[in-house]
């Protein structure tokens, strides 16, 4: 006869068993898949860098304040590049969930003409109210994300083509404080197409698209709004 006593015990330790297998699943296996993408053809437009949900969108000066995170904490385009931007440019950011896909794919094709990496001004801060604000729909999705400024990031910048016309564009990854690593799989000088993978950031993060816009320009997307790497045209 069993012993009542023993049978809650033993719930117990099932249920521990069957999270720690279905976390172990996730975090070293699911969270690497890197499904097949349809790629659009050359000249479609510029393509989504990351899977995830738009935080923001703007076109602004390099000095302009991009947003408002909270009260005595602004970002500008050159807070979030940390790099010397003197033009107008379109920013567009991505926040991965750790559900997302996490491989980064290239928005246009061309060369790699730079990767910068820059430690956390302090320490890397959680993402978690970027998190919960997209889960929950609530807008503005960056309020008091101050790891918009404040993270660990890697610049990439690429020199590339668009609709047969010169383009610099910058892909920022974002790490997260869970994060265990940003990785640019090219090196500089390297030439890649659009939708390629080039990097990737492991566990929750956050990606930027800056491109210098030109005209007949017409950005796509719009704060809230699903968007996947290598497949969505952000810009067209």
């Amino acid at each position: 006869m069993c012993n009542t006593a023993v049978i809650p015990i033993i719930i117990v330790l099932v249920c521990a068993v069957i999270f720690a297998s279905i976390y172990l699943f996730w975090r070293h296996v699911w969270f690497f898949r890197n499904p097949r993408r349809i790629i659009p053809p050359e000249g479609t437009g510029i393509l989504s860098p990351a899977d995830g949900t738009v935080v923001y969108v703007r076109r602004m000066m390099p000095q302009e304040s991009v947003i408002n995170i909270k009260r005595g904490m602004k970002a500008t385009l050159n807070d979030i590049t940390r790099e010397d931007i003197n033009r107008p440019k379109i920013l567009i950011g991505i926040f991965m969930s750790p559900f997302n896909v996490h491989y980064n794919r290239m928005p246009v094709s061309g060369k790699i003409s730079f990767i910068h990496h820059y430690p956390p001004l302090t320490e890397n801060l959680c993402m978690l109210s970027m998190h919960l604000r997209t889960l929950l729909r609530c807008a503005p999705f960056y309020k008091n994300s101050a790891h918009i400024v404040i993270n660990e990031r890697t610049v990439t910048k690429i020199d590339g083509q668009y609709r047969g016309r010169q383009l610099s564009c910058y892909v920022v990854q974002i790490a997260a404080k869970s994060v265990n690593g940003i990785d640019v799989f090219m090196s500089e000088e390297t030439k890649a197409s659009a939708g390629e993978i080039f990097g990737m950031i492991r566990i929750g993060s956050q990606v930027d698209l800056v491109v210098t816009p030109l005209e007949g320009m017409n950005v796509k997307v719009s704060p809230g709004e699903k968007v996947k790497a290598g497949q969505t045209v952000l810009i067209e």
